[in-house]
């Protein structure tokens, strides 16, 4: 069992950055499997970024690639995103979920555990 807890989102102008936090407690957490999802309103919960249990392979959808950095510090039993470059349609309720299982990172179904969700505004 984990819980996840999100914080880092808010406003900011396009353009700006913004770097979110998911805090973890629970058992082994180095050993889950971390990733990031958006849903905006209106819209479906989709794939942002994944990080593997010990930070050997990242994943990113291509309307981040370039632009988000995911990374984890084990010792702080925290993932991050690093978001750069923001713009307005980045903007949704950004969510941290964890997996023990491997592969299919890009799918909700692969996520056991999931935070409540910080959101993130993009001003134009």
């Amino acid at each position: 069992q984990v819980q996840l807890v999100e914080s880092g989102g808010g406003l900011v102008q396009a353009g700006g950055s913004l770097r979110l936090s998911c805090a973890a407690s629970g058992r082994t957490f180095s050993s889950y499997n971390m990733g990031w999802f958006r849903q905006a309103p209106g819209k479906e919960r989709e794939f942002v970024a994944a990080i593997t249990w010990n930070g050997d392979r990242t994943y990113y959808a291509d309307s981040v690639k370039g632009r988000c950095t995911i990374s984890r510090d084990n010792a702080k039993n925290t993932v991050y995103l690093q978001m750069n470059r923001l713009k307005p349609e980045d903007t949704a309720v950004y969510y941290c979920a964890a997996t023990s299982i491997s592969g299919a990172y890009y799918s909700r179904a692969s996520y056991n555990y999931w935070g409540q969700g910080t959101q993130v505004t993009v001003s134009p």
